[in-house]
């Protein structure tokens, strides 16, 4: 016997906050993947400005990510127990944060470079401090990499404790 679910307004909510917080993702490894391509030493005005503007949707996308996700913890998702009582949970959170963290060096580097952009200058980047920057996104990378699969381990209740 085949039964249909149907579209209800709270399905239809639910899917579209999830939706947001799998795009907020994409966005946010899609822009450090172009962060990681574009940075190097001495960048002319289109990198420069194109890693100015990278950032920028960067910091959007995590900011969604950040607000869905919350979304979903407290009234869109699993329930909270389901999120809260998983240490696997607090991995993701710690780990989104921690490259939140890493990504403040970056994103005021940028910032510092907006200046001479708008003077009609280009930034001074040395190579060292490209290589500091390509070391820092890396690191982003890998642990931005590493939510996804925690996020599988707890869609199949991995961490969560016995019944």
């Amino acid at each position: 016997m085949h039964l249909a679910v149907a579209l209800t307004a709270d399905i239809a909510k639910n899917a579209g906050v999830a939706y947001v917080h799998y795009v907020s993702f994409m966005l946010c490894f899609g822009a450090l993947v172009l962060e990681r391509k574009l940075i190097k030493a001495n960048p002319d005005r289109g990198e420069a400005t194109a890693m100015v503007v990278t950032d920028i949707v960067y910091g959007i996308a995590a900011l969604a990510l950040l607000v869905s996700g919350i979304l979903r913890v407290i009234h869109f998702g699993q329930g909270s127990e389901f999120y809260t009582q998983n240490p696997l949970f607090w991995w993701k959170v710690g780990l989104y944060l921690s490259v939140g963290g890493l990504s403040l060096y970056p994103t005021i580097t940028y910032i510092l470079w907006a200046i001479p952009l708008r003077k009609g200058e280009l930034p001074q980047v040395s190579e060292a401090l490209a290589s500091r920057l390509a070391w820092i996104i890396n690191i982003e990378l890998v642990g931005f990499a590493s939510i996804p699969f925690l996020a599988t381990l707890m869609a199949r209740g991995v961490g969560l404790p016995a019944a």
